[in-house]
């Protein structure tokens, strides 16, 4: 075999194999890596709000103080039911453009391997 056809085969195994195979891999590290932030952040904000309604609790001293604790629970219910809502779509987002990119990588590759096989 010659230098040629050997380098030639190389390119076509690149282009056809390795290319798509990396591309691949950067998105599904890309992906991985907002989703994880995503989830860290929203494990982050819950813990903050719980940890602030423990300490409200701790202040409770008479009937005005319990009251004021359980007023700003449903308030903490509420906003923890705002903020996984946001966070549900913030992930199905992360998703879709997921799915949209991967369609994107799979049909080039198809073009790229129907090209290299004429």
């Amino acid at each position: 075999m010659s230098k040629a056809t050997t380098q030639q085969a190389t390119e076509q195994f690149e282009s056809m194999f390795v290319a798509p195979a990396r591309s691949f891999g950067a998105l599904n590290l890309d992906y991985t890596e907002k989703l994880v932030a995503a989830q860290f952040d929203a494990i982050r904000a819950l813990a903050d709000m719980g940890m602030a309604q423990a300490r409200g609790w701790l202040d409770v001293r008479d009937a005005d103080s319990l009251k004021a604790v359980v007023e700003s629970q449903q308030k903490v219910g509420q906003d923890m039911g705002e903020r996984l809502r946001g966070d549900a779509e913030k992930v199905m987002s992360l998703s879709q453009e997921y799915v949209q990119k991967s369609q994107k990588l799979a049909e080039d590759g198809v073009k790229a391997a129907t090209t290299a096989a004429k």
